[in-house]
């Protein structure tokens, strides 16, 4: 069942109709073959007794009763015909063509009964048959029937009916051999009326699934097939309507974001002047207006970058953001990434000196300071940056020592706005610093990864090929 299920529709289809019509042309041809090989043989038998009775009969009055060799010769010869062969026999004594010992046991105790009787043997590689009886007395005067000891065997060849069951079984093996043949064509003209349609399916199917939604199968007929043609193009209807509005819907929502996003910038530059002034000045203030400013300064800073990381992720979905490459050296980049960012004296840092890499430094520094600072926020420390590489590329892990993420977080770390517990909704972060890293990541041809450390703690590793040009 396994082998016939891996095999192809245009096989199976195929292999149905050849064993379908095996199983009916041996079923016809061999009830056929069988009937006329039996009404052959018997026509023939029947023949051959009523013949050689016949001639017994010819025989009648016998001149004794006790015939001598030569008069049993004489009934031997007369009885066979030129056809055949066979012997008489009596008191012991055989005479004819024949050998005696041909006959089997069971023929020589039915002629014994006085019946004529008959039996089909292999004689000499060929199927002959041997037919035997006793030669009776019949009284003239009391029409009594008694034997008269003598008995008579003639062996008849089958040699012609044998031929004609022969050439029935060679015309029966040509039929089915032409009824093979046929069924094979017709199996290729349905499998083809059927595999075409499903071919023209798969087809269209891969072209929709691929992006091309203008794809339509034409309708042909109005059997099952035309109409799994016409629920597709039904489907493909309306998938693309759907499709072309939640496009234009996103595409509203993006432009949305970023008309927002340009807008809130000019009141926040202004903002931002302000906050500079009076966070000169919070020292100065009564205590309870500190705190104000302070709170507002913090909400400022906090809401600029807000905008700034969702000016970012538009120009990620529309396909704005490019490289500004450059070769910098790894190592270098990353200790003046931790001195910029003040995580310096907070931060461990392994790394392989001399590696050289084709790289954006700007968004390299998105990357790594997302990493760094959200290790240090929500881990424990040490935290510990690492840097390897080797012909295939570069590899920038960030470790930290607290408890790690929920495995629940896992798989959603790098979702835009994504936060992992409720009560960081309200931390510093917006929830789009990993989402940022990640596309950075992947605009180089690399990959950013979070794990868990097997001694406990949160890992992101982030791989880069040594130019964007030589990565798959």
């Amino acid at each position: 069942m396994r082998s016939w299920l891996t095999l192809g529709l245009h096989a199976r289809l195929l292999l149905a109709f050849a064993l379908l019509n095996v199983v009916i042309a041996t079923a016809v041809a061999g009830i056929g073959y069988v009937r006329a090989r039996d009404a052959i043989v018997q026509r023939a038998q029947d023949n051959a007794v009523i013949e050689t009775a016949n001639r017994m009969e010819k025989l009648f009055p016998l001149a004794t009763r006790t015939p001598d060799n030569a008069a049993l010769m004489a009934i031997a010869g007369e009885v066979s015909g030129r056809e055949g062969s066979g012997f008489a026999e009596s008191g012991g004594r055989t005479a004819g063509t024949l050998r005696p010992d041909v006959v089997t046991t069971r023929l020589r105790a039915e002629v014994a009964t006085g019946r004529i009787a008959w039996q089909r043997l292999s004689v000499g590689n060929a199927t002959q048959l041997l037919i035997g009886s006793q030669l009776l007395l019949v009284d003239e005067a009391s029409r009594d029937v008694s034997p008269s000891g003598i008995e008579v065997y003639v062996l008849r060849p089958l040699d012609d009916e044998i031929e004609v069951v022969d050439s029935l079984a060679w015309d029966a093996w040509l039929t089915g051999g032409a009824g093979l043949m046929l069924a094979m064509l017709l199996a290729l003209v349905a499998a083809r009326s059927v595999l075409v349609p499903v071919r023209r399916l798969r087809v269209a199917a891969q072209r929709f699934g691929d992006g091309d939604l203008d794809t339509r199968l034409s309708v042909r007929g109005r059997d099952e097939l035309a109409t799994v043609a016409e629920t597709f193009n039904r489907t493909a209807e309306s998938l693309q309507r759907h499709v072309a509005e939640l496009r234009r819907m996103e595409a509203d929502a993006r432009r949305f974001v970023a008309d927002v996003s340009h807008e809130l910038r000019t009141p926040l530059a202004a903002m931002t002047a302000v906050t500079d002034l009076l966070d000169d000045e919070v020292a100065t203030l009564p205590p309870l207006a500190g705190q104000a400013v302070s709170l507002v300064i913090g909400e400022t800073q906090k809401l600029t970058r807000l905008v700034n990381d969702l000016i970012e992720v538009t120009r990620f979905d529309a396909g704005a953001a490019g490289l500004a490459l450059d070769e910098v050296d790894v190592a270098e980049a990353l200790r003046a990434i931790l001195l910029v960012r003040g995580f310096t004296d907070e931060v461990t840092a392994d790394l392989v000196e001399g590696l050289r890499a084709q790289l954006d430094p700007r968004r390299l520094d998105v990357i790594v300071a997302n990493l760094v600072g959200n290790a240090l926020r929500h881990g424990e420390p040490p935290v510990t940056i690492r840097l390897t590489g080797g012909p295939g590329g570069l590899v920038i892990e960030v470790t930290d020592s607290g408890p790690g993420l929920d495995r629940k977080v896992l798989p959603h770390v790098f979702d835009r706005f994504f936060k992992a517990g409720p009560a960081r909704g309200r931390s510093e972060g917006s929830g789009l610093g990993l989402a940022i890293a990640w596309e950075n990541a992947r605009l180089h041809r690399g990959t950013l990864v979070a794990a868990n450390c097997p001694d406990g703690g949160a890992s992101f590793t982030l791989q880069l090929p040594l130019s964007p040009g030589d990565a798959r």
